[in-house]
C-alpha cells in the first residue's frame, strides 16, 4: 500500500503511466489487425468469442510475463554469437514471430489474388479454419508481441504496478476496438489487402529487430498512417463516384 501511495503522489509515475499506456496501445494495433483478419475467416457467430478469447489471452500472457520480469530481462542476454552478432532468446522469438507473420500474410494475400483458388503449396486444403486453430495462431503472436511489449516497458519504468495498469488499460481498449475494427475490415475488401501489407511490414520489422537492425517504430507507424490516409481518400473517391452514378441514373429514369 505504501508503494501504491508513493506512486499515486509521484508526478514522474503518472508521466510514465501515460507514456506506457500510449506505447501499449500503439503496439497493440499490430496485434489487433492480426486478430481482425484471422477471426473474419470464422463463421460470423464465432467471431466475437474468438476475438475476446484471443485478446484476453494477450492480457493473461502480459500479466504473467510481468510476474517474471527478472526472467524477461535475462531474455535480452546473448546466448550465442553468429556473424559477430550476439543472439538472445528475445531475438530468436522476434525472428520466429516475424517469420510466422510474414508467412501468414503471404498466404492470405496469395489466396486473395489467386484467380482459381484451390489446394496448393500454401494451403493444401480448402477447409475453413476452426475456432481452436484461429485462437492458437492468435496466442502465438500474442506471445511475441507481449514479450516485445514487456521488454520495452521494463526499459521505461521500474515500477511493476505502473506496468500492470498500462497493460490492463491497453488491453481493455483493444477489446473495445476489436469488433468495430474487424467489421470495418470485413466490409471493405481493399482494407483487407492494406492490413495484410501492414502485417508483412510488421513481420519484416520483427525479423530485422531480431537480427539486431533497430528500426524506429515511429517510421513504421508513420508509413502505416500515411497508407491508411491514402486508402481513406480512395474510399471517399469511390463513394463520390457511386453518388454521381446514382444521381445520373435517377435523372435518366
Amino acid at each position: 500500500m505504501e508503494l501504491l501511495f508513493t506512486l499515486a503522489t509521484d508526478p514522474a509515475a503518472w508521466i510514465a503511466l501515460a507514456t506506457l499506456i500510449a506505447m501499449e496501445v500503439v503496439l497493440g494495433i499490430d496485434n489487433l489487425i492480426f486478430v481482425s483478419i484471422l477471426t473474419n475467416k470464422l463463421p460470423e457467430h464465432e467471431r466475437p468469442r474468438a476475438r475476446r478469447i484471443g485478446i484476453g489471452g494477450a492480457l493473461v500472457l502480459r500479466l504473467a510475463l510481468l510476474g517474471t520480469v527478472a526472467i524477461i530481462v535475462k531474455l535480452t542476454a546473448p546466448i550465442f554469437t553468429l556473424f559477430e552478432h550476439g543472439f538472445s532468446w528475445r531475438d530468436l522469438i522476434l525472428i520466429a514471430g516475424g517469420l510466422f507473420l510474414v508467412w501468414k500474410a503471404t498466404t492470405e494475400i496469395h489466396h486473395s489474388v489467386d484467380p482459381e483458388p484451390g489446394p496448393d503449396a500454401l494451403n493444401p486444403t480448402l477447409t475453413a479454419p476452426s475456432i481452436g486453430v484461429v485462437i492458437g495462431q492468435i496466442l502465438i503472436l500474442d506471445l511475441v508481441f507481449s514479450i516485445d511489449s514487456i521488454v520495452t516497458a521494463v526499459g521505461m519504468t521500474e515500477h511493476i504496478p505502473v506496468m500492470v495498469i498500462a497493460v490492463v488499460v491497453a488491453v481493455i481498449l483493444m477489446l473495445l476496438a476489436a469488433d468495430p475494427l474487424a467489421n470495418f475490415i470485413h466490409a471493405n475488401p481493399t482494407i483487407v489487402m492494406l492490413a495484410l501489407g501492414f502485417l508483412l511490414l510488421i513481420g519484416t520489422t520483427l525479423m530485422a529487430e531480431g537480427f539486431g537492425a533497430h528500426v524506429p517504430k515511429g517510421y513504421i507507424y508513420a508509413a502505416m498512417a500515411f497508407s491508411a490516409m491514402i486508402e481513406g481518400l480512395n474510399m471517399l473517391s469511390r463513394k463520390a463516384r457511386r453518388k454521381r452514378a446514382n444521381a445520373i441514373e435517377g435523372r435518366k429514369q
